[in-house]
């Protein structure tokens, strides 16, 4: 079964670039989408109907703003939206669908970079997500959980790190909670399989930066120690044009 994760800065704007096309090619079990900005209602049935997949979207009050999707070839048993609380609830961050034996969030984590402010909401929503998380844990239920994160966890996840300590996204106290995260058990599929620097799946839109490979990696795929000896592969496919952003997944029995 193969899981994909993408923010694709627009799912109007990627369609543009191949997007439907790109599905049908790579034909993921499961494809979560991030920053979508768009509501269904403004999508043509092309995007609304891919052979195959049925999709749900959650998508923000606000007007081409944030936004989450998630396209799938297996049927769910049940799909909700949000986390339960109107504070976290009204910018379409949230998909989650529970499966037989794994439910799976498609998540796009707030941005911090806004201010104190914003930095106090994004772990607030970080702590929402994990106690959510962790009920379902309890209940004998595996997670699967992926989406941008919008923080680097390590210093090899970033190019400059000691230049971006004060930024939100490698704040020492954003870092913390994934350091918390990993600590419960949660296991960063991608470094299974990968310990080597320069691999990133962001990189700023200015300067450059995704020729020099001047990244950071902040698109997750995440799943709970009952999955491990499921998983086969966890990839960055960086090659992948089309957003700011690349996709990431995972290859599970």
């Amino acid at each position: 079964m193969r899981l994909i994760s993408w923010n694709v800065n627009g799912i109007r704007a990627v369609q543009k670039k191949g997007f439907i096309d790109w599905v049908t090619k790579t034909n993921p079990d499961i494809l979560g989408l991030q920053e979508t900005k768009a509501h269904p209602d403004q999508l043509d049935e092309t995007l609304l109907q891919i052979p195959g997949y049925q999709v749900y979207f959650d998508s923000a009050e606000k007007k081409g703003y944030s936004g989450t999707a998630v396209y799938t070839k297996i049927q769910p048993e049940s799909v909700s939206y949000g986390l339960g609380n109107p504070k976290f609830d009204t910018e379409g961050r949230t998909v989650r669908l529970d499966f037989k034996d794994f439910t799976f969030f498609n998540i796009y984590f707030p941005n911090g970079g806004r201010g104190d402010d914003r930095v106090q909401h994004k772990l607030e929503f970080y702590d929402e997500f994990l106690r959510i998380s962790e009920d379902l844990r309890k209940q004998g239920r595996a997670v699967i959980a992926c989406g941008d994160y919008n923080t680097a966890h390590k210093e090899i996840d970033l190019a400059r790190p000691k230049e971006n300590v004060k930024t939100s996204g490698f704040m020492p106290i954003e870092r913390a909670w994934l350091d918390k995260y990993v600590s419960l058990g949660y296991i960063d599929t991608f470094r299974e399989f990968d310990q080597s620097p320069g691999k990133y799946s962001w990189w700023d839109q200015r300067f450059n930066s995704r020729e020099r490979n001047t990244g950071w990696r902040i698109d997750y795929f995440f799943i709970t120690p009952d999955l491990k000896s499921r998983l086969k592969n966890g990839f960055i496919w960086s090659d992948v044009m089309g957003s700011d952003h690349c996709p990431v997944g995972i290859d599970i029995d």
